[in-house]
């Protein structure tokens, strides 16, 4: 378990696999995944620790306790720093719903230049590159990140609501619901 933890604990939210997991430690996946169950009750169990494990899709993280985000969020939490502008949870919507997608791409749907709100979105690490598109230019290709899903709650994409198929004014319409949950979720984080 100490060499689990600390592979975890190195990796950071980047996370890893039960194979992978398996394969850098030379053990089978059944073990792993006990393993894991038993880190995690341990930390859970631990009044005196800060720490335990997440599973978010298929990827497990060594993270802190849900219970401390607001004093971690003390030390994180930049006073200079402004919710995300409309523009940004429109460009997020789009992403989450439509990725892997282009700035190009993202730029037709909105109507509007999006280099900025991306520029935001990533610096925040709510999005990243996620490939390269094939053709001339070989643009960059923009996907959500696990800090995307986790900041949302959420444990993979499929949990996003879903778009109406068919009537644009109503996928507009669902998206305009997306995003005023998304400004509801920031607007309470940077209370």
């Amino acid at each position: 378990m100490a060499r689990m933890e600390a592979l975890l604990f190195v990796v950071g939210d980047e996370g890893l696999t039960v194979k992978q997991l398996a394969e850098l430690l030379d053990v089978g996946e059944v073990d792993i995944e006990a393993g894991l169950s038993e880190l995690k009750t341990l930390y859970e169990n631990n009044d005196a620790s800060g720490l335990t494990i997440k599973q978010l899709s298929d990827t497990y993280l060594l993270t802190t306790k849900p219970e401390l985000a607001n004093t971690i969020k003390k030390l994180v939490e930049n006073p200079n720093s402004q919710v995300l502008s409309t523009a940004s949870l429109e460009v997020l919507a789009i992403i989450a719903y439509k990725q892997p997608i282009t700035r190009a791409e993202i730029e037709d749907l909105r109507g509007v230049k999006s280099e900025r709100p991306i520029q935001t979105l990533a610096s925040r690490g709510l999005i990243r590159e996620v490939g390269r598109a094939e053709g001339t230019g070989r643009a960059i290709l923009y996907g959500t990140t696990k800090e995307f899903l986790n900041y949302f709650g959420l444990s993979n994409l499929s949990e996003l609501p879903p778009l109406p198929e068919g009537d644009e004014d109503v996928e507009n319409e669902q998206t305009d619901l997306f995003m005023t949950k998304f400004q509801e979720v920031f607007h309470n984080e940077n209370e």
